[in-house]
């Protein structure tokens, strides 16, 4: 008798697996279908994203991400963050709760089999909204935190990223279905082992939230000069606690954080409005050009003028 319920739990988890690698088939055929070549794609529903590479990657891609949860369906992927370094493979998931610079590096990937993910924006208010559902009587401890989290994607998680990927095919779907299997997404994620890391993006005066806050000034005056003890005040913490929490829920200083948007936003500015080094390392709040150099070639790998032409070039 004992052998047979041995035998059962045995076949149903066997069958579990097999709808899952199902799931992820065809949602590895969806993310194909809407990535026509390598690279990254913007969807008809906001915040919602796809990637698609047929091939491992030599160069390090450095950018600044938004709020976001990554999930990798095939292939994978090196994110890294100051010196945390975060590996993602088939069919986990990775959530940043905070505005980040980042680098990526694809590792695992081919023609035949290329890197297929989807990438999806992070609302903090509409995860506010979710978290009163989804924990009606608070937030669980968390018992560390981090600048990354990662994660399993469960049949659940896949189902509903499928579905909400099939809504592209039809605009009404889109309109109508595609909010209500967000959402189902949202509270899928927040019921799992990483869902009171993720409610804290949208949790009221949460540290998270306020360095958050805080971000977003440095990302509105990145050009200016600043003090930490000023930033902490702005977000009402003492400046201890705030410098303690910026750096677990970002892995750099605030300095070292303006810094990388400074660098940023030069190499944006060189690219885009074919602005000289100098003149973009004055408008990003730089009073030195070769400091300038300096930083920006330990960061991207190259001196600016050679970065730039690299860039152009791809």
């Amino acid at each position: 008798m004992e052998m047979l319920e041995e035998q059962a739990v045995a076949r149903k988890s066997s069958n579990k697996e097999v709808e899952l690698e199902e799931e992820i088939s065809k949602l590895a055929h969806l993310i194909y279908t809407h990535s026509p070549y390598d690279g990254s794609f913007n969807q008809r529903i906001p915040g919602l994203y796809v990637n698609r590479y047929s091939r491992t990657e030599t160069d390090i891609v450095k950018t600044f991400q938004s709020p976001f949860l990554l999930l990798v369906v095939q292939g994978e992927k090196v994110v890294t963050l100051g010196k945390e370094i975060y590996q993602v493979g088939r069919s986990r998931m990775l959530m940043f709760p905070v505005a980040l610079p980042v680098a990526f590096q694809t590792t695992q990937a081919s023609p035949s089999e290329p890197f297929l993910s989807i990438g999806l924006e992070l609302d903090p208010e509409r995860i506010a909204e979710l978290i009163l559902k989804v924990y009606p009587h608070g937030l669980p401890p968390i018992d560390k935190r981090r600048a990354g989290y990662i994660t399993n994607a469960d049949f659940g998680i896949i189902n509903a990223v499928k579905r909400l990927m099939e809504c592209l095919s039809n605009p009404d779907d889109t309109k109508l279905f595609a909010p209500l299997v967000l959402d189902e997404i949202l509270m899928r994620i927040l019921r799992s082992n990483i869902g009171a890391n993720v409610a804290e993006i949208g949790f009221e005066n949460s540290s998270v939230q306020r360095i958050a806050k805080a971000i977003e000034w440095l990302r509105d005056n990145f050009a200016q000069q600043i003090k930490v003890a000023d930033l902490s005040q702005l977000v009402h913490m003492s400046e201890s606690s705030f410098y303690e929490h910026f750096k677990l829920v970002t892995s750099l200083s605030p300095l070292q954080y303006q810094k990388a948007l400074r660098l940023h936003e030069a190499r944006r500015l060189m690219v885009s409005s074919s602005m000289d080094a100098t003149t973009a390392c004055r408008m990003v709040g730089y009073v030195s050009d070769s400091q300038f150099s300096r930083d920006y070639s330990r960061f991207f790998g190259n001196p600016p003028k050679r970065d730039v032409i690299s860039l152009r070039q791809k």
